[in-house]
């Protein structure tokens, strides 16, 4: 059986991006951690991939923007913050859309590094969530950063630029309990994503910390969409003790809780207070305009690509930049009862 950099890895006991970083005599690498290394490739007789180290080696200007979020308006933002900062170090940016339940995906994005030459790789949820995913980008040595769900001190390793989703709900929860409201409801987006564990936990936690119980059929969980918000919100309308506010996982979901709740009649904010997260244009186009949680997405992503060039040139940089959102209150809320 061909011994692969995986057996390395795990023969010397370190991460395979860090025999990449041997294998292509990189000269940020202890000598220690060389030596161990080279004592496993000599152990195993291993032979290094040629194609990846000479990908390595390869002089390239172009960013990679690979993504699976059907957020029109989160995808833009994020397009621009990597093309602002790609044009400040005269790189050019390569935009790939992907389906991240491929089950050949990280294959896919490592043909893509190989074909395109790319520098860097900025990854957004749920790519930059996916053990898989990474494994395969260390294993040729790729450049890449991610944008993850997470707080300052958060476990991470590698380049990240970390969003505290969960200190923006605790603060839109916060909210709406110093506006009186108990009876509180929360419809999620897919759990498959960390963003969405990080609200949930949000709201939870401020709830928890006003002494406020959660009924079970007050937690719905759904997809980060308009039509998902509809659909969550007339369950949460039927009930008998119906809440008096719900938060919704984005703004999209937020946008179909308002629609819902005027086909049954209900007065937003007068009978129901509706919030959301991100900030994104559907905050700001609907009627009553939508209480929400800012999410500097184009600035995320801007941070993110300098920091990939960054490391990239060999420059020095921030392992993890964190970005906390802040509540914006508008007028889909209001005190109980009023």
């Amino acid at each position: 059986m061909k011994v692969t950099i995986h057996d390395v890895a795990k023969y010397a006991g370190v991460s395979i991006k860090t025999v990449s970083r041997v294998t292509n005599k990189e000269p940020s690498v202890k000598q220690a951690t060389v030596d161990k290394v080279n004592a496993a490739i000599k152990a195993l007789n291993y032979q290094p991939n040629q194609s990846a180290r000479s990908l390595a080696a390869t002089k390239s200007y172009v960013i990679g923007f690979v993504y699976d979020n059907p957020n029109a308006y989160y995808v833009i933002d994020m397009q621009n913050g990597i093309l602002s900062a790609c044009r400040e170090q005269g790189y050019e940016l390569l935009i790939h859309p992907c389906d991240a339940t491929d089950g050949a995906i990280s294959d896919k994005l490592i043909e893509l590094v190989r074909q395109a030459r790319l520098a860097g790789l900025v990854l957004t949820p749920p790519l930059s969530e996916d053990p898989k995913v990474l494994e395969a980008l260390d294993s040729i040595d790729a450049n890449y950063v991610r944008i993850i769900a997470g707080a300052e001190g958060s476990n991470t390793s590698g380049l990240s630029v970390l969003v505290d989703d969960r200190s923006g709900a605790v603060q839109i929860t916060d909210h709406l309990l110093s506006l009186g409201h108990r009876d509180i409801a929360f419809l999620t987006g897919e759990m498959s994503h960390q963003s969405t564990l990080e609200r949930l936990a949000g709201y939870q936690q401020a709830m928890s910390a006003k002494g406020v119980s959660i009924p079970q059929d007050y937690i719905l969980e759904g997809k980060y969409s308009f039509e998902s918000g509809v659909t969550g919100a007339k369950r949460l309308l039927e009930l008998e003790n119906r809440p008096s506010a719900i938060v919704a996982c984005n703004d999209e979901i937020a946008a179909g809780v308002l629609v819902a709740a005027r086909l049954v009649g209900v007065d937003v904010p007068g009978e129901l207070s509706i919030v959301g997260f991100e900030d994104s244009p559907f905050s700001r186009q609907t009627w009553p305009k939508l209480t929400t949680v800012h999410q500097p997405n184009e600035e995320i992503a801007k941070v993110a690509t300098r920091v990939l060039i960054a490391t990239r040139q060999q420059q020095k940089a921030p392992r993890a930049t964190v970005f906390v959102p802040e509540a914006v209150v508008r007028d889909s809320s209001s005190g109980y009862g009023g």
